[in-house]
């Protein structure tokens, strides 16, 4: 059962790979002294409906659809029982459907990929308590996000295709895990992302249940983030450059996991999501190899 606790950092990272909106990237299961994880992620998140203020918008506007693909990897290692170490790294390619008048008529393209930011992040537990036969546990953890390729993000409508937001991005949460020891586990995670420039900071938090066994792992959870700032696409102060606006949005998935062999494992899960503003509705479904050691 340990090994599958140790392997659930990966879900975290999963949820976060393809999203231009910073997700956490921490899970709540330490590694252990001397243990890590090494994935090779593949995701990809669709829409054609954005939550906008005051009224959604059915099509996206300028491109119609957009479709965005991520191969990321990721990384984590333990460097004592109680410190952890995470990094992760993504390409991004975002795909949009207008017609080539369209293109031809505004100068735009219907593609922008590249690598987005790197992140790296560390996670310590000041505090286990023993219930009985279950564990509760208290986590702190805390990392920077930071642009590593040359994407653009001020070219105005084109920019809705743009594959990050630019900024330099410093992330710190509290996190609490209730473990049984059946393998049913519940863990909560709130914080705040302070970012550079003119991206609004924001309010993260996530909740998350399921079971780690032997042979499998589940689970089914909810994040959000709530902008403290930025203004609305098309509303009053925007002026063309979206990465100010004020992203806000509720997200659910689920995941699934089981190892092969020799440290290797696969997982695959599927998110969406709920409500937002200044955001896609996107549906998302990400698979991934797996190494621990």
């Amino acid at each position: 059962m340990m090994n599958l606790f140790r392997f659930s950092v990966i879900f975290a990272f999963l949820l976060w790979s393809a999203a231009a909106t910073a997700q956490s990237l921490l899970g709540s299961f330490m590694n252990g002294k001397g243990k890590g994880t090494v994935a090779l992620s593949y995701t990809a998140e669709s829409y054609d409906n954005v939550f906008l203020v005051p009224a959604d918008a059915e099509g996206v506007p300028v491109f119609n659809e957009v479709e965005v693909n991520s191969v990321s990897l990721f990384g984590t290692y333990g460097i004592s029982d109680r410190l952890d170490v995470v990094a992760a790294l993504p390409h991004i390619s975002a795909t949009g459907n207008a017609s080539q008048g369209v293109l031809d008529e505004l100068g735009f393209e219907n593609n922008r990929s590249g690598i987005q930011d790197l992140s790296l992040f560390v996670r310590y537990n000041p505090l286990s308590l023993d219930m009985g036969d279950h564990s509760l546990n208290f986590m702190l953890g805390g990392g920077i996000s930071t642009p590593l390729g040359g994407y653009e993000v001020d070219e105005g409508l084109q920019s809705i295709l743009a594959i990050g937001n630019r900024a330099t991005s410093f992330n710190g949460l509290a996190m609490a895990q209730f473990r049984t020891a059946s393998g049913v586990f519940l863990t909560t995670q709130a914080g705040y992302s302070l970012r550079s420039g003119e991206v609004p900071n924001a309010v993260l938090g996530e909740i998350r249940a399921g079971y780690a066994g032997a042979k499998f792992y589940v689970d089914a959870w909810y994040a959000g983030q709530v902008s403290t700032g930025g203004v609305n696409i098309l509303g009053e102060g925007f002026n063309g450059f979206f990465p100010a606006t004020d992203v806000s949005f509720s997200r659910a998935g689920i995941t699934l996991f089981a190892p092969i062999a020799s440290g290797f494992g696969v997982s695959v899960s599927a998110s969406r999501y709920l409500n937002g503003r200044n955001v896609g509705e996107a549906t998302g479904f990400s698979g991934a190899v797996t190494y621990s050691f």
